[in-house]
């Protein structure tokens, strides 16, 4: 999975740290997330995507080999 959540927190000048006490979780999460290395939960993609003014389809892109 491939997610443009640094480069949507960095338009808003959000830290790490700062996007995760938002969404309710730990920054290490954020780090895991941004990497693609952490799968979301329905309920924190959307969160997130919320909290960065966006869709979960515009945060979150999944490849076809993720998909098979």
């Amino acid at each position: 999975m491939k997610t443009r959540i640094r480069e949507l927190r960095a338009k808003m000048g959000l830290t790490q740290e700062e996007l995760a006490h938002q969404v309710g979780v730990r920054r290490e999460t954020i780090v895991f997330l941004e990497k693609g290395t952490y799968n979301p939960s329905l309920k924190l993609a959307y969160k997130v995507a919320r909290t960065l003014g966006s869709t979960i389809e515009e945060v979150f892109t999944f490849e076809d080999e993720d998909l098979a």
